[in-house]
């Protein structure tokens, strides 16, 4: 494939999205959708939301969505389409001039909503029954179902990127190190879909913006993520929401541990790179910065009792070398010097684990 010169990385930090592959509901329909769920505003009890619906599959006439809110949060006012709530469970269904959806047409609604205590965005969508992860499947023919995805055992490596918004929002060193590596070898995979870092790049990955590691295995979100994509190798950057919530660094490693059995639930030999994640120094944390270099250091012995022959942990370190001041916009978020950086520290473990 033809590389293109890398050019000024577009940076957006607003946006949260949600996306991956769906299954049909009959043999002759293909289904699939994406969501784009953007917190446009939030202030202390209430906040405001945008939500883009790209129907990915067959045109439909008419569509509604669904979704869980889960902390408890209330919307109060929505328009382009009309909306019922029954506790967590949202329902959105069409308004009268945005029903009919062609193959990749979007509709789009907002609304303004109510929260207490946090205001984390829902984990999952459907559209009319089947769950929008960016991606189309048809069932098969004889309708016994979509079987559950093994993992892959061709030539081409299953690449995860794992992680928060450092990953995912819009997380161009993906799009560096994705152009460094041979094309023909490896699949970027997640359930959420890439943004634009200037050339086109494979760009699917699981950096959901404002996750903790603790949460995501508390939750138990992952096996969900991993199910739909079937990754040969995790690349694992994540924690910094959890260092920025003072959680303690043993608790975070507790849920590394929980998230590499998940892992290897799905493959026993699955190949996990876990960074020693990059310096945190937003101006309203003092004590982020520590908190990060203590997590670091207890990583490389975290990993160590946890590789095996069979499924490695490989620790990189991406935070030696690495200046908050000139490597990222705003203390926290790579800019695109460091997302350079950060694309060049992963690139020799990906080799070694794709050779």
């Amino acid at each position: 494939m033809q590389r293109r010169k890398w050019t000024v990385l577009s940076l957006v930090t607003a946006l949260l999205t949600l996306g991956g592959f769906a299954v049909a509901t009959s043999a002759s329909a293909a289904a699939g959708c994406a969501v784009k769920y953007t917190v446009s505003s939030q202030w202390q009890g209430g906040f405001g939301a945008a939500v883009d619906v790209t129907n990915l599959g067959d045109p439909v006439a008419g569509w509604s969505l669904v979704f869980t809110f889960s902390s408890g949060q209330t919307i109060t006012q929505l328009w382009n389409g009309s909306v019922t709530q029954s506790g967590s469970t949202v329902t959105v269904r069409n308004a009268a001039w945005n029903g009919a959806l062609a193959t990749n047409g979007k509709a789009s609604f907002g609304f303004n909503g109510s929260w207490t205590g946090s205001n984390p965005v829902p984990a999952s969508f459907s559209l009319n029954g089947v769950t929008c992860t960016g991606g189309v499947v048809v069932e098969p023919s004889d309708g016994t179902g979509t079987p559950n995805p093994s993992p892959s055992t061709g030539t081409v490596t299953r690449i995860m990127a794992l992680g928060d918004s450092i990953t995912g929002s819009p997380g161009c060193w993906r799009a560096l190190l994705w152009q460094q590596l041979p094309a023909a070898k490896v699949d970027f995979v997640g359930t959420l879909p890439g943004d634009g870092c200037g050339f086109p790049y494979d760009g699917e990955h699981e950096g959901h913006g404002g996750y903790l590691v603790t949460n995501v295995a508390g939750q138990n979100q992952l096996p969900a993520w991993i199910s739909a994509s079937r990754p040969d190798v995790v690349l694992m950057h994540f924690g910094t929401n959890d260092a920025w919530s003072n959680i303690p660094a043993a608790t975070i490693l507790n849920a590394y541990t929980t998230l590499v059995g998940q892992m290897r639930a799905y493959n026993p030999k699955m190949k996990i790179i876990v960074a020693q994640i990059i310096p945190l120094n937003p101006p309203t944390c003092t004590d982020c910065g520590q908190r990060v270099v203590t997590l670091n250091a207890a990583i490389p012995a975290w990993a160590a009792s946890l590789s095996t022959a069979a499924s490695p942990v490989t620790v990189v370190d991406q935070w030696t070398g690495f200046n908050t001041t000139t490597d990222t916009y705003d203390g926290v978020h790579p800019n695109d010097a460091g997302n350079v950086k950060i694309a060049a520290r992963w690139l020799p473990a990906v080799q070694a684990a794709i050779s």
